[in-house]
């Protein structure tokens, strides 16, 4: 008889050893509650911002598609008369490729206030088949500066079919490497623009 108590009495705190081993191997439930809480509240990384893109819709007029600015230049191009053509080029592309917006940015503070955008845009607006003639034009230095002269043609058909023509003189301005001079002074730029319409 106290054999068999004794034997039940070992099988019973074998047990209940096995038992205390599992409680210490399992989680415990508050905790794996707040362990499941805490990953819930922590916000998954922000998703990447969107790679910045010209325009989603390169068949749309006048909407930065493709970026016209002019290409930048080796220090020696820009000094010459390629300086001049480059941007002068730039901006009648612009024109024909109907990016209005894009051509009045080049024109100078003046030119601008002359123009605004809105009534820059109304100079263009309806006209189809539009051609940008800019010659080879001259060069003059004066007072520091170097300054690129070019007649403007500017050809077109309005919603009519009738033809509509512009013309004009497109003004460059560089400063001529004088000392002090900024970054901009030394890039070509647009002085002064006329266009008269003619028909």
């Amino acid at each position: 008889m106290k054999r068999i108590a004794a034997t039940a009495l070992f099988l019973g705190a074998a047990a209940l050893g096995a038992c205390r081993q599992d409680l210490a191997r399992a989680p415990d439930a508050a905790e794996t509650g707040d362990r499941a809480a805490t990953s819930a509240e922590t916000p998954s990384s922000p998703p990447s911002p969107p790679s910045p893109h010209v325009s989603t819709r390169p068949d749309q007029a006048d909407d930065r598609y493709p970026d016209l600015a002019p290409p930048v230049l080796t220090l020696e191009a820009e000094r010459g008369v390629t300086g001049a053509r480059n941007l002068l080029v730039s901006w009648a592309r612009a024109i024909e490729l109907e990016e209005f917006g894009q051509a009045w940015t080049l024109l100078s503070e003046q030119d601008r206030a002359k123009w605004t955008r809105q009534e820059w845009l109304r100079m263009f607006a309806d006209l189809d088949r539009i051609t940008v003639a800019v010659p080879e034009g001259t060069m003059q230095g004066a007072a520091g500066s170097l300054y690129y002269e070019s007649p403007v043609t500017i050809t077109a058909t309005d919603h009519d079919g009738r033809p509509v023509r512009y013309e004009g003189e497109a003004v460059l301005r560089r400063v001529n490497d004088v000392e002090g001079a900024t970054a901009a002074q030394l890039r070509w730029h647009f002085e002064r623009l006329t266009l008269d319409w003619t028909h």
